[in-house]
């Protein structure tokens, strides 16, 4: 029988993280007087008062087992996001509860698709907020609280196995808390570098810390209309295309190479398949835009490198309007949506190695029609992959397909255009942002219906808890002893 009690315990505990984070854009809101510091105040007491009474009222319970790691980890979620939407609805800022849950929610699913027209309006304060519920969902709230919160090392394994993003829970030491502690670690020393760097390049403090923050998670909000263009600057760009492409690397990797495995990148054989991926893309993206697009070449390689880097790593941060270039150069884009970035990485998207694993599955089955007898292995490395591995990854493939061309016909009874309703399925599903469409690089989603974006809402959320884990709680089995 599902533990309920351990369930709402430790929603209880995340509240109480929810309302000491929200400390931080308050504290902004209180040195720029920017007016909106009562709404955080009010989120921050409805948090601790639900969140205290909950750890009062219930007391610690057994251990957490796997089905109990799937409800917190999608409940956990949800919970955070309504909470998390307060200063939204509070400052005014947004007049709807479903455009502030849809607003929350793509920035802790690290989507970064937005409901406002003009950013820069936004109190400095909500700027910051937006930012931070990128950087918390990126790495993972969850994995965060196992890293802070010593009860959750007992059962933390299958909260941790539910919230990472990939078909694999890498532990980079054998308690769970320590290398939760381990992967945000390295987080926010990457985040703090990109920050100084920004800050040296040019960009005020502000807005390299929100950049940042944006970056490292690749969630892709900015504080500026025209995202990272406004700048036009070169430099920048660089800077950021180059942390997008770190985001988009298995952070264990990130963490060998610091304690001095300085080859592990080069042996690593999804990081090899991601970097050649981009570089691929890149060149196919310019060979179409040279012959099409009135660009210089160097200004035709900013601008595809940009984009082809902001798309596959799912940050969504743009420094041109790529709808505007060749229907070519789009369905490029959209097929690097949905590859997305590595496993273990911050980024969504179906991501490299599961593509990997798929691409041999094929090559299998095609070598045993030639050759009926021939013992083929799906192999990672050295390392071969187990038949449930395999079968797992075949079906979160399936579903992921199913459920992103069921959704697109959803958006199109909605009244959206083919191009839009591809354009929003897949960035949001894939956690990125910007697509096609009315929700173009240079548009939004306020004009999507409001069914539609309690619908968008759900892929966010399952893209980035990568569909097994919330589709499984609405089974009936589920709830069943």
């Amino acid at each position: 029988m599902l533990n309920i009690k351990s369930i709402l315990r430790i929603s209880g505990f995340l509240l109480i993280f929810l309302a000491v984070v929200l400390l931080f854009p308050l504290i902004f809101s209180l040195y720029y007087q920017d007016g909106v510091y009562f709404s955080f105040i009010i989120a921050i007491l409805l948090s601790l008062l639900l969140g205290l009474g909950l750890i009062l009222l219930i007391k610690k319970d057994e251990e957490i087992k796997h089905k109990e790691g799937l409800a917190i980890v999608t409940f956990g979620w949800l919970l955070l996001t309504a909470f998390g939407c307060i200063p939204y609805i509070y400052s005014g800022i947004v007049q709807t509860f479903t455009d502030a849950f849809f607003e929350t929610m793509s920035g802790f699913t690290t989507t970064g698709a937005s409901i406002f027209s003009d950013v820069e309006t936004l109190p400095k304060s909500i700027l910051l907020w937006r930012a931070m519920t990128n950087w918390l969902g990126g790495m993972g709230i969850i994995v965060l609280s196992l890293a802070i919160l010593p009860f959750l090392g007992i059962g933390g394994m299958q909260l941790f196995k539910a919230e990472v993003p990939g078909p694999f829970a890498d532990k980079l030491k054998p308690r769970i808390k320590e290398t939760a502690k381990i992967l945000w670690s390295v987080y926010i020393s990457i985040t703090a570098l990109e920050v100084i760097i920004l800050s040296l390049a040019g960009m005020d403090f502000f807005d390299s810390l929100c950049h940042s923050l944006a970056t490292m998670a690749t969630g892709g909000f900015s504080p500026k209309n025209n995202s990272i263009a406004f700048y036009n600057n070169s430099i920048i760009e660089f800077i950021i295309m180059i942390f997008m492409i770190i985001a988009g690397t298995n952070f264990s990797l990130h963490y060998k190479f610091i304690k001095g495995n300085l080859g592990i990148y080069q042996k690593n054989g999804e990081f090899r398949i991601y970097i050649f991926t981009l570089l691929l893309a890149i060149v196919l993206i310019f060979l179409i835009n040279y012959k099409v697009q009135d660009f210089s070449l160097f200004d035709n390689l900013r601008y595809s490198a940009f984009q082809v880097v902001s798309l596959m790593t799912t940050t969504g941060f743009v420094t041109f309007d790529y709808e505007n270039w060749h229907l070519g150069t789009n369905f490029i884009l959209l097929i690097l949506m949905f590859i997305g970035g590595s496993a273990g990485s911050t980024a969504g998207g179906l991501k490299v190695l599961r593509i990997m694993i798929i691409v041999q599955i094929i090559f299998k089955e095609l070598t045993k029609l030639l050759h009926p007898n021939a013992i083929v292995s799906i192999k990672i490395g050295n390392m071969a992959i187990d038949k449930a591995v395999v079968f797992n990854i075949l079906a979160f493939f399936i579903a992921y397909i199913f459920i992103a061309l069921l959704s697109i016909l959803v958006m199109l009874l909605l009244g959206l255009d083919f191009w839009s309703s591809i354009g929003s399925v897949a960035a949001t599903i894939n956690n990125i942002g910007p697509g096609f469409g009315i929700v173009g690089p240079v548009k939004n989603y306020a004009s999507v219906p409001e069914i539609g974006k309690w619908i968008l809402s759900f892929l966010m959320l399952i893209g980035r808890l990568e569909v097994f884990t919330v589709i499984v709680i609405i089974m009936p089995s589920f709830w069943k002893k």
